[in-house]
């Protein structure tokens, strides 16, 4: 059994979001799935096999981070979508079957790839008592996320916040389903980015996610309406970094993205 680490959301690598890809014949138990998720020990793995018998989808696709089954991820999606391309398992589209629907992923000529997800159903909320002083900065305003992401979303004062946050992750995992987007205003587009955003999921097991794909559609429905283009580029500042193309599309967003394969290696247990 193949198993690849990429790296998601960037051009380099050691940099973007890293992900284990397995290609499968179909989908062991679920236990075989959450043990070599949590041996890969990155924010998410993902398991992939091909649907002939399905006409509305290619292949079907899971993804696990080290404790537990997720319903959507970007940057997994990304890696097994390059995976595909790249070793010549799948040619142009792809379309997934997932536990969010169908989602495509469209390559392109400079190597990028598209992905095309449902975009994230915003509500306003109260600030819940405790975010403050958990994140270690106080929110403008707060929204919740929707069942597919399942983050809470706090808007900060300006990008030199969003880059200083040394949050409490354990105070955090109270808040929503997942975590906490933390997200603000490029303080200089001309930088080639819009927006700056970081991700803390303390309760899937992640402290701080590098580069997230589902992240950014909550976010592009955000900052498309404030920053006045359907259009924009966010950076997620982690340690590695990396940035996600975003274009709203109504009730879809599509997130555009690099990926680098940095390991190629074989499951031996």
């Amino acid at each position: 059994m193949q198993i690849r680490i990429v790296d998601a959301f960037t051009d380099r690598p050691f940099s973007g979001n890293p992900a284990g890809v397995l290609l499968l014949d179909a989908f062991p138990g679920d236990d075989r799935l959450q043990d070599i998720a949590l041996e890969v020990n990155h924010a998410e793995t993902a398991f992939t096999h091909p649907t002939p018998d399905d006409p509305d989808a290619d292949w079907a696709l899971r993804w696990f981070t080290p404790v537990t089954e997720v319903a959507m991820c970007g940057h997994a999606t990304l890696a097994t979508a390059h995976v595909l391309h790249t070793t010549g398992a799948h040619e142009g589209p792809v379309r997934f079957r997932t536990l969010s629907g169908v989602l495509t992923a469209t390559p392109a000529g400079d190597g990028s790839i598209t992905l095309d997800f449902p975009t994230a159903p915003l509500t306003e909320v109260d600030l819940p008592e405790g975010v403050t002083e958990a994140l270690g900065a106080r929110p403008l305003s707060a929204y919740d996320t929707g069942p597919n992401v399942g983050d809470l979303v706090v808007e900060l004062p300006d990008e030199r916040t969003v880059h200083a946050l040394r949050p409490d992750h354990k105070a955090l995992a109270g808040y929503s389903k997942r975590g906490i987007i933390a997200t603000a205003r490029a303080e200089n587009p001309a930088l080639g980015y819009d927006f700056v955003s970081r991700c803390f999921f303390p309760n899937v097991g992640i402290d701080e996610d590098p580069v997230t794909g589902s992240a950014h559609t909550a976010l592009a429905p955000f900052w498309s309406p404030r920053l006045g283009s359907p259009d924009l580029t966010g950076l997620q500042a982690s340690p590695r970094s990396g940035r996600v193309r975003t274009s709203l599309r109504g009730d879809r967003t599509l997130l555009t993205g690099h990926a680098v394969t940095v390991i190629e290696g074989e499951l031996l247990a």
